[in-house]
């Protein structure tokens, strides 16, 4: 690995830091505890003492772990398929049990059940015309060589728009990116000539001149840019187009629960990973690259670093480690043989999946269990949602798990969002999401690795089946309007000469 300091300049002014889940460490404590005294199935009176001291000297409100410990029991009966005996003599609340969704009675959930029918039996009326429609069309379209010359040769090199949509369907077009790089050449703006020549290098298609500008403002080491990355920047700049921002921002109200739920069942299948305590790192006095890395990382993308732990034994690049808080564990390929840029992208994508708009997905990878967590927040945020009844099954358990944990404030959010969700058509493709999610996460690695190369050389260590679609997706970032106002805004765009 090159010699890199992973350091800002003394000009960097760090912004607000968000984006992080959230989880109270005392109650998390607390869950732990709970959780081994609910393993045999049973709460004895000892066991209640025990429990009860501890919150007392947490100083922890029992309400509230009331709450927390309805929500462990009811997924854990729904797990191992028994009911938790209490036989304590307090007065502490029945064992929780699971009940089925009722059907629909208000008049407002009525209605939007009555709207959302209306708008599926038009959207079936506007397909059947659509296939109709398209059985009277004729097109005829020229593949020939000689067809595509024409239409370059037709369209006006001054045209911006068209040259971007041009790029953006296909990012190697080499006759569209060179007429961008003059086009941006001619309007004086040396940030945009200097990403679309980063492009052409990278295909291997840069003439002379593109190639000397790429080789003249390439950083020599790491970008040292003048502010983090905003909450809006993160929003209107980094995420995916496809990412549809309501979906992650319901996943962020219930994540913390969870991560509260992994834990408990990862504690009782004997499979919560032990991280050693020798192997935590100080990311300020630590010698080791990759670690100073992340913390460089974090800064810039205005988040907080996760606790850091190396582990040669550990084959990957890095992976997350439930636990409060949440741990990342670096691992072989990233401890050594990478360049700073490769570390970079490595850092920028893990950390912008730990923002919580998408933690959940490192908590549940799957698509259908993101599904079954998507309704649970849905049911929660109204009980009235109707449901079949098999996946009533899978769904209200999870509820049951989650909403005890919420906080008034959360579940009322929820309502909200099922609302807004409802009013959007009541619609969504989770798989798409969590493609989106991915794209938005390796969008940041770029940012900061500034470098399409790096990011070329840590994809093809991973699956090099999908390199081609991975690299066509950061090709037509680094040449969109959201890339150059995002290096404008942390201050490491290219300066346009006088």
């Amino acid at each position: 690995m090159d010699d890199a300091t992973f350091e800002h300049s003394q000009r960097f002014e760090v912004g607000e830091v968000t984006g992080n889940v959230r989880l109270g460490k005392l109650e998390a404590m607390y869950e732990e505890l709970f959780a081994e005294v609910i393993e045999d199935g049973i709460i004895t009176q000892d066991e209640r003492n025990q429990l009860d001291k501890m919150a007392d000297s947490l100083g922890l409100d029992r309400a509230r772990l009331r709450r927390l410990e309805s929500a462990l029991q009811a997924a854990y009966e729904a797990r191992n398929r028994v009911v938790i005996k209490d036989l304590s003599f307090d007065d502490a609340p029945p064992p929780a049990t699971i009940m089925p969704l009722e059907p629909a009675t208000d008049q407002r959930t009525m209605a939007l059940e009555r709207r959302i029918k209306s708008l599926e039996s038009r959207i079936k009326e506007l397909e059947t015309e659509l296939e109709e429609a398209r059985s009277h069309i004729s097109v005829e379209v020229d593949f020939s060589d000689h067809g595509a010359a024409n239409a370059a040769k037709d369209l006006p090199e001054e045209d911006p728009a068209e040259l971007a949509r041009r790029v953006r369907h296909d990012p190697r077009d080499d006759g569209s990116l060179h007429a961008l790089f003059r086009l941006y050449k001619k309007s004086g703006d040396l940030d945009r000539q200097w990403c679309v020549s980063q492009v052409l290098s990278y295909l291997g298609v840069a003439n002379p001149e593109e190639q000397e500008i790429y080789g003249k403002h390439k950083e020599a080491a790491l970008i040292r840019p003048s502010g983090s990355v905003t909450v809006e920047a993160w929003r209107r700049l980094v995420f995916h187009p496809e990412e549809e921002p309501l979906v992650g921002e319901i996943f962020s109200v219930v994540v913390s629960a969870v991560l509260i739920g992994r834990l408990s069942a990862l504690r009782r299948d004997k499979q919560l990973v032990k991280l050693d305590p020798a192997g935590k790192q100080d990311p300020v006095k630590t010698t080791i690259q990759a670690v100073r890395c992340f913390h460089w990382a974090a800064s810039i993308l205005g988040m907080q670093s996760p606790p850091l732990y190396a582990d040669p034994d550990y084959a990957g690049f890095v992976e997350m480690v439930p636990g409060v808080p949440p741990s990342s564990r670096i691992g072989a390929i990233a401890l050594s043989g990478r360049s700073a840029a490769e570390l970079a992208f490595i850092a920028g994508r893990h950390l912008a999946c730990y923002r919580e708009e998408h933690f959940v997905k490192l908590l549940v990878p799957s698509a259908r269990g993101l599904e079954d967590i998507f309704l649970a927040a849905l049911s929660i945020g109204n009980p009235g949602l109707p449901l079949s009844a098999q996946v009533k099954a899978l769904v209200v358990p999870i509820a049951n798990a989650i909403e005890p944990i919420l906080e008034p404030q959360s579940i009322d959010r929820l309502r909200g969002m099922f609302l807004r969700f409802v009013e959007e058509g009541g619609r969504t493709n989770l798989q798409r999401w969590t493609t989106s999610v991915e794209r938005t996460c390796a969008r940041a690695g770029l940012l900061l690795s500034n470098d399409l190369k790096a990011a070329h050389s840590v994809f093809s260590l991973e699956d090099k089946t999908h390199i081609a679609e991975k690299m066509d997706d950061l090709m037509s970032f680094v040449v969109s309007d959201r890339y150059g106002k995002l290096r404008k805004q942390i201050g490491i765009a290219v300066a346009s000469q006088s």
